[in-house]
């Protein structure tokens, strides 16, 4: 039992620490796609996956995200690819 959590702990550790890494990335909403649980967003230089700007659609690690956000909408948001999509880990509305 001390090992799972020991584990667990270390896990939630290294997960913690690697999503602080993340660069926050500026964005637009384009349009959100409750159906399909995707965001499409106009975003700038995505540092780590060296991906200039442009407009694309990304999935969402968590649905539940897309009801916090609408189309127009000023975001900042960490994105990584998981199994090879280019997944948005966390957004926020950017601050004026």
């Amino acid at each position: 039992m001390k090992i799972t959590q020991l584990l667990a702990t270390l896990v939630l550790t290294f997960t913690t620490a690697a999503m602080a890494a993340m660069p926050m990335v500026d964005g637009e909403v384009r349009k959100v796609d409750m159906g399909s649980k995707k965001i499409t967003l106009k975003h700038g230089e995505i540092k780590n996956l060296d991906m200039p700007p442009m407009t694309m659609v990304f999935q969402v690690k968590d649905p539940a995200m897309l009801e916090k956000v609408k189309a127009g909408d000023k975001v900042q948001f960490t994105v990584d690819n998981l199994n090879g999509a280019m997944t948005v880990l966390t957004i926020e509305l950017a601050k004026k």
